[in-house]
């Protein structure tokens, strides 16, 4: 399962922000992994400089073997809540939709 980091200009994409999302896909779509070739996690903050509550934007998005894309999106107070809110919403949708294939 590769992992795609992509950042507007307002979000640092340093190294250390993209171990904690490899950190957090695993954590919550590892059990997957034998379905899914690609995950693409898409980072905005949508007041650029400006201050202000759940301007953090995350979507991701799972590229299942022979099946359409599914993606998930939170807005958060913190760039890594949003991460996480995604991640943990992602795991439910593919458990759901994965789930009735081996059924």
């Amino acid at each position: 399962m590769k992992i795609q980091l992509n950042t507007d200009h307002h979000v640092r994409g340093d190294e250390s922000l993209g171990q904690h999302v490899e950190g957090v896909i695993d954590q919550n779509l590892g059990r997957f992994s034998s379905h899914i070739t690609r995950v693409e996690v898409h980072l905005r903050d949508l007041n650029g400089e400006k201050a202000g509550g759940h301007d953090k934007h995350c979507t991701i998005e799972a590229r299942v073997e022979g099946r359409p894309p599914v993606a998930a999106t939170e807005d958060a107070a913190t760039m890594r809540a949003a991460i996480s809110g995604a991640a943990r919403k992602l795991q439910r949708v593919l458990g759901s939709s994965l789930g009735r294939l081996s059924a």
